[in-house]
């Protein structure tokens, strides 16, 4: 007596081939095309708007204008404090910021937990009263500027008020960014090194730093971004005095209470393009450091 036979085709185990599905996988979350349409509406609606704002503010003035305004000494003057000072406090924060995070990742002590919650102070403290701690600090007659103005050193409404103000807010960036990387850390791989006879300074460059250098890239971009756009903190600190401690948002603000709205997106379309150019800088090396370290960029 004959059997009735299933069409499907057997594999080479005698088992039915599983039946193939057209089209996608149905997906419980929306897919890319209905997150990517809200993704680009909500950039375009917190970012891309107000700075095309900004940009065509500054059509309306002609090009004499235009670089009269970004180009005077003292614009130039505060553009040299405001990135030369963001610069080096965002570097001193790459140093200490690692080393910070180091010692709360690598090390049981006493008060751990009230330190580790004090590098998140300056994101919670309104900018305004950190500057205005630092000045009662530094200054002349202030707990610690009592004792150094005797001896020359000056740093109330100096550049390096300003770049202590800078370090004091940017330093949870570094921090925060580089912490949980080295809590995810391999130490089996410090322990191999130490076997195989490398040195403290052998281990720290050949295994530790290559594995938190993307971080610290990240922290640095971070520090670096908050400490070019900070005002608060700093007018303060700096004393504001023009060629020597006045910092570009100031002079933006100056511009604005002055009714010169185009001559001060002039100069804040400067800060944007610059601050822009070097965050990609910032970003480019940090991929090709990922490929050079053969993790995926």
């Amino acid at each position: 007596m004959n059997t009735a036979t299933s069409s499907a085709p057997l594999g080479a185990a005698g088992a039915a081939a599983p039946r193939r599905t057209s089209g996608k996988a149905k997906r419980v979350l929306p897919g890319f095309g209905l997150t990517l349409g809200y993704t680009l509406f909500y950039l375009s609606i917190i970012v891309l708007i107000p700075l095309s704002a900004l940009l065509f503010k500054t059509f309306t003035l002609t090009w004499p204008q235009f670089w009269e305004a970004i180009s005077s000494p003292r614009v130039v003057a505060s553009y040299q404090l405001t990135f030369g000072a963001s610069l080096l406090a965002a570097l001193v924060n790459l140093v200490f910021g690692l080393l910070i995070a180091w010692v709360l990742v690598r090390y049981p002590f006493p008060g751990k937990k009230i330190v580790d919650a004090l590098v998140d102070l300056p994101f919670a403290l309104p900018t305004a009263v950190a500057g205005i701690s630092l000045t009662a600090l530094l200054a002349g007659n202030g707990w610690v500027g009592q004792y150094l103005e005797p001896l020359g050193i000056q740093l109330a409404f100096k550049p390096a008020g300003i770049v202590i103000a800078l370090i004091f807010i940017g330093l949870p960036f570094v921090v925060r960014t580089v912490q949980p990387v080295l809590e995810d850390a391999e130490k089996e791989l410090e322990e191999a090194a130490t076997s195989l006879g490398a040195t403290r300074w052998q281990i720290f460059y050949k295994v530790i730093l290559p594995t938190v250098t993307p971080a610290l890239m990240t922290g640095f971009a971070m520090a670096f971004a908050r400490a070019v756009g900070e005002y608060g903190s700093v007018i303060f600190i700096a004393g504001n005095m023009p060629m020597i401690s006045e910092i570009t948002p100031l002079i933006i603000i100056g511009k604005l209470e002055q009714y010169d709205y185009a001559g001060a997106t002039a100069v804040a379309v400067v800060m944007l393009v610059i601050s822009f150019t070097l965050l990609l800088v910032i970003n480019a090396l940090q991929a090709w450091q990922r490929r050079h370290a053969g993790a995926p960029a």
